[in-house]
């Protein structure tokens, strides 16, 4: 009765380690901590905080409630920048204006925070009018002298103060410039 009993055992222990997904999980749980032992994943307790870009306000103007960009470890996240013209502080009458102030916004902000233009690796940007995608791209390429991020070009009925466009993302630093 005792050697059923074992037989009986073994024979689950098997079937346990041959269910499906069994092995697929054992293997992924034994990658990530042949990843961990090498240091491709930093550990949580050595997770610098994050660093916080401030939106630049014009003398006068009250305080948004938001920061231009959040950088994150090596990962910033860009809020959505509009084309404001400083000295006005409205957008551009022309398109070209308006994207040109746009993409030098998004610039300013990813320079700031100590990466470049050729980290992004996402950008989005909302439209008020589809038929400006052109002009946006002969503006936009000119920000990307290595190779373009992945790219969304979206249709919106209105953005805030009038603005034909607003650009957001996320660059990601490289070792390499």
């Amino acid at each position: 009765m005792q050697q059923r009993t074992v037989s009986l055992a073994r024979s689950r222990s098997r079937h346990a380690l041959a269910a499906p997904g069994a092995t697929a999980t054992l293997a992924a749980i034994a990658a990530l901590a042949v990843i961990a032992a090498l240091g491709v994943i930093a550990p949580a307790a050595a997770a610098t905080p994050p660093r916080y870009i401030p939106h630049a306000v014009a003398p006068g103007s009250p305080a948004l409630p938001f920061s231009d960009a959040v950088l994150a470890g090596d990962t910033l996240y860009v809020a959505g920048h509009i084309g404001l013209d400083a000295r006005v502080g409205s957008v551009p009458a022309d398109a070209d204006s308006e994207a040109k102030a746009v993409m030098d916004a998004v610039k300013h902000t990813v320079e700031a925070a100590g990466l470049t233009m050729d980290d992004f690796v996402s950008v989005t940007v909302y439209c008020t009018d589809l038929a400006l995608y052109d002009k946006f791209n002969a503006v936009y390429r000119g920000y990307f002298p290595g190779h373009y991020p992945a790219r969304a070009f979206i249709g919106a009925e209105k953005l805030v103060r009038g603005a034909h466009f607003e650009v957001m993302g996320v660059a990601v630093r490289t070792a390499v410039h």
